[in-house]
């Protein structure tokens, strides 16, 4: 019998080859190196294979157990090979979700995927994975497509190929048929974040937030983000417990590259986070949503606020803040590395990832504290400022 261990250090070879359990389960390890669990049998005097799943999907425990079950079957003369019904579209969706928030993917990832998978479920939701065509797949997409959601169409075409991939890996699908769209949609056009980049439209920027009318949660949150040039998920989602001295410590399963990140916190962004301890400390997040103090501020709060502000959809966004910062900060000729690094990007070399958050940090608390001054000095500044137009 095989142990996990073996099964785990198995490689790949120049061909194919099986590793055998008990009771006619074997591993079936690729050259690619792909790993499946199979089981042989005959039913009506025909021999067929069973794939029974995909390591590490599906643990060594899991195919002894699906072993029995498909040998179970067989005893009542009933085809192992036939998928059950309950295997629809959205139950593996989910399950498939449910693995993903397990392995740590950030809330705002989660809820850009439910998003997009809620335009699928009214159509494909109760149809069985193996059911499922790629003229059907388009025609969910194109309902996505009609009103000018290309690259949400796209973007939806994605998940569901992970979902079906998912579905192979855990033999309750055969072939993906969203990967047979790849060409079929609309190209969207690329369109670059609205941001202010020129001095005298950040000063504007600047001042007509400080003179917000509306909620002071969300006036905080936007001085907030034009001093740390977060991704808005990232500061919806920020938590008091994460505030730990002069720096703001967000966990991996946060980010988006899914690697811890450090902000440090200049003496402008503290003066912020104690005025928003003050009428926020009893919540869970530091911006909490204006409905309940228990859930972070919505997705479109922040744009809402700069479109209130009489900033248009093309000149600023909650994003642009990051180009914004990006901009000025090369030209005021900080190092390339550090500005990176704080935008969070991930590093072309991996295993340089932690070297570099620790070798950039001090430098980073530098800058982030000489743009929170650079950002007090264009407030004072004497630079025309009106807008126009």
């Amino acid at each position: 019998m095989l142990t996990d261990a073996q099964v785990r250090n198995a490689k790949p070879a120049a061909k194919p080859y099986k590793l055998s359990d008990a009771a006619g389960l074997y591993l079936f390890v690729r050259p690619t190196g792909s790993k499946q669990w199979r089981f042989d049998y005959k039913f009506n005097a025909r021999r067929k294979t069973l794939t029974i799943g995909t390591y590490p999907y599906t643990s060594l425990q899991e195919a002894r157990q699906s072993l029995h079950e498909a040998k179970n079957a067989l005893s009542k003369s009933i085809d192992p090979a036939l998928k059950p019904a309950s295997a629809t579209f959205k139950d593996v969706a989910e399950e498939w979700l449910k693995k993903l928030e397990n392995e740590g993917d950030a809330a705002p990832t989660m809820e850009k995927k439910r998003w997009l998978l809620s335009y699928a479920y009214p159509y494909i939701g109760n149809r069985n994975l193996t059911d499922i065509t790629a003229p059907e797949l388009l025609r969910v997409l194109r309902k996505l497509e009609g009103p000018g959601k290309y690259e949400s169409a796209k973007r939806l075409r994605s998940v569901l190929s992970r979902v079906f991939r998912y579905g192979i890996a855990t033999a309750r699908a055969e072939r993906d048929p969203a990967a047979d769209l790849r060409g079929a949609l609309t190209a969207p056009k690329i369109r670059h974040r609205a941001a202010f980049t020129e001095p005298d439209d950040i000063k504007t920027l600047l001042l007509a937030i400080d003179d917000y009318q509306g909620s002071q949660t969300i006036k905080f949150a936007l001085q907030f983000l034009a001093l740390t040039f977060v991704r808005p998920g990232e500061l919806r989602h920020a938590e008091w417990t994460e505030i730990q001295g002069e720096e703001w410590r967000v966990p991996a399963h946060k980010m988006k590259m899914k690697l811890p990140h450090i902000v440090p916190l200049s003496r402008q962004a503290l003066a912020i986070i104690e005025q928003s301890r003050a009428i926020n400390g009893n919540a869970t997040y530091v911006f909490p949503s204006l409905v309940s103090p228990e859930r972070p501020m919505s997705e479109n709060t922040l744009n809402v606020a700069l479109r209130r502000l009489g900033f248009a959809q093309d000149e600023m966004c909650s994003h642009g803040f990051r180009t914004m910062a990006s901009t000025r900060l090369n030209e005021m000729n900080w190092h390339p590395d550090a500005i990176e690094r704080q935008l969070a990007h991930r590093p072309i070399n991996q295993v340089r990832a932690a070297y570099n958050q620790a070798q950039y940090l001090p430098e980073r608390q530098r800058m982030m504290q000489a743009w929170a001054d650079y950002l007090d000095e264009l407030r004072k500044s004497s630079a025309t400022s009106q807008r126009t137009g």
